[in-house]
């Protein structure tokens, strides 16, 4: 997002202002905005409108609003200043309390509210937190890996941009070939499970491509394909789960969470990759011909950030297996019944 600066006194632009890693969000932006004109003209051919007695008038709640808002922009944004700045600047620890802050701030809000942004109670019903951090996890996932591999194809490799974007079909084929596939698979092996072998799948991919991503493009391939299906798989029966998880009334709010937890955890993958490659990397990452050492810190940098996502997607699925293993199965045999 800004200019890099260690104490050492390399200068290198943070991997977000090259032009490899503009397309990367650009595109994330453009087929973000596809997917949500799809679900506009979806939700209103397809979904019968909302009666009245099912919907609630709380008015909306601007304070909790802006705090939360705030906690995620100031998180975001103190890694990179601690790159940028150094540990000794005033400016990313200011950045920091200021997130820690706000964040007591959101809670304490949310708990004195009349009528909260959010009922903090909701999220410890464990279908909906469980089902939350498996969208962080996944998304975590799905958004470094695809920001490393764009930059170590187009600035690694060299390969021009539209074979770079090539290089991402196997992610994007299994994203689409695994739809019809999903519901029988869920339907056989039950929520539960369909959720962890999901969400193992995206660990395996990552592991894999954190060890093997040196030895050539089709290790990449294969982990860019175990990545989208598992995001594919635990992605919906994660949705689904926080749905089953709420009262019938709060469903709106339950997939407000979902989205939330999708675009936040997208930018925690984007800005923990961004950060490190940052912090490693010598010189300008977007130039061409990088020198031998150049090329061995980059190495370096995509196999720590790998490390680094591979570490905390599976913190966050191992949490929740744990919140979910005795209710969501038994959540959907309740509504099978009724």
């Amino acid at each position: 997002m800004i200019t890099s600066r260690v104490k050492s006194n390399r200068s290198c632009p943070s991997p977000a202002v090259s032009s490899a890693a503009w397309r990367v969000v650009w595109g994330k932006v453009c087929a973000g905005r596809a997917r949500r004109l799809l679900a506009i003209i979806g939700i209103r051919s397809g979904i019968a409108a909302d009666t009245p007695e099912g919907l609630h008038r709380d008015p909306v709640e601007v304070l909790g609003a802006v705090l939360g808002t705030a906690t995620i922009v100031l998180a975001l944004v103190a890694p990179t200043l601690f790159v940028d700045e150094g540990t000794g600047s005033w400016a990313p620890w200011a950045a920091t309390a200021a997130a820690l802050a706000a964040a007591a701030g959101f809670v304490v809000r949310e708990r004195t509210a009349r009528f909260p942004l959010l009922d903090l109670g909701l999220l410890a019903r464990p279908l909906v937190s469980g089902g939350l951090t498996y969208k962080a996890a996944a998304w975590v996932a799905t958004a470094g890996l695809g920001y490393l591999v764009t930059l170590q194809l187009q600035l690694e490799w060299g390969w021009p941009p539209a074979l770079a974007a090539l290089g991402m079909l196997p992610q994007v084929v299994v994203l689409i070939a695994a739809g019809p596939f999903v519901d029988p698979f869920v339907q056989r092996v039950g929520f539960t499970r369909a959720a962890w072998l999901g969400a193992a799948a995206i660990v395996v991919g990552l592991a894999l491509y954190t060890g093997l991503n040196r030895v050539g493009y089709v290790w990449v391939a294969i982990a860019l394909a175990l990545v989208a299906a598992g995001l594919r798989i635990s992605g919906v029966v994660a949705a689904v789960n926080v749905l089953r998880g709420l009262p019938a009334e709060r469903t709106s709010i339950g997939a407000a969470l979902t989205d939330t937890a999708t675009e936040v955890s997208s930018g925690v993958g984007l800005a923990v990759c961004g950060t490190l490659l940052a912090a490693l990397f010598a010189g300008s990452i977007a130039t061409t011909g990088w020198s031998p050492a150049q090329t061995a810190e980059f190495g370096r940098a995509v196999t720590i950030a790998g490390l680094v996502l591979t570490v905390v997607a599976a913190v966050l699925v191992g949490w929740a297996m744990l919140r979910t293993r005795h209710t969501a199965d038994e959540a959907a045999a309740r509504a099978t019944a009724g």
